[in-house]
């Protein structure tokens, strides 16, 4: 309505209208109606995404300094982490489109970390550079939808939900089929990389941030 042609979409990895995930096949039908219109359209499609003040990895590593253990429905499902400052680059190379081996324009880009990790995996690195590492104790998924489903009917933002237990039924890891970070210039960074330089708040770049903040 407004004239604007030009659209960068970030959307989510494993997008499917046939996905087991409500979440998944809602990003599906937002890609289809972008398709469909007449727009010079780039699509993102990231991981599960980590960063300073994430809702992730920081939410694992507060749970694991308050309780012995962790019970993890889905500990096996397997993601592709994939740092905020690297899909903020992506944004920026797509807008800029300069200097790339073919512009962005109807291109689609699967945006994912280096590694492959397990929930478990990424509890662990939680709680090990976070608070402290607890045992996990994994769920068999019928216990989780109903641990997931008395989240969902708790007062605030639910921690899980069963729609996010539908969603990790299925790896959410990038498929190979499109072009990825790097064909944006963009080398990914890892999570046990950045992790460590944002998690607890007792290392040395978390004190002089602290110290900026004051």
């Amino acid at each position: 309505a407004s004239g604007v042609r030009r659209l960068v979409h970030v959307s989510a990895l494993g997008v499917s209208a046939e996905s087991p995930s409500k979440y998944q096949r809602s990003k599906a039908r937002g890609e289809a109606l972008l398709r469909a219109a007449d727009l010079d359209l780039s699509i993102l499609r990231p991981s599960v995404i980590f960063g300073a003040g994430d809702r992730f990895l920081n939410l694992f590593a507060r749970l694991q300094a308050v309780f012995p253990v962790m019970p993890l429905a889905g500990a096996g499902a397997r993601f592709q982490p994939v740092w905020v400052e690297d899909v903020a680059s992506a944004v920026v190379a797509c807008v800029m489109d300069r200097g790339l081996p073919r512009s962005s324009v109807g291109q689609t880009y699967e945006c994912a970390g280096p590694d492959v990790l397990t929930l478990a995996d990424l509890v662990r690195l939680a709680g090990r550079c976070g608070s402290r590492q607890r045992p996990i104790v994994p769920l068999p998924m019928v216990v989780g939808r109903l641990q997931a489903l008395m989240m969902e009917l708790a007062p605030g933002e639910p921690l899980m939900s069963r729609d996010n237990l539908d969603a990790m039924s299925v790896d959410n890891v990038a498929t190979g089929q499109w072009p990825g970070l790097r064909d944006l210039g963009i080398r990914p960074a890892a999570v046990a990389a950045v992790a460590p330089t944002y998690l607890g708040g007792h290392n040395s770049r978390s004190r002089l941030l602290a110290l900026r903040r004051g």
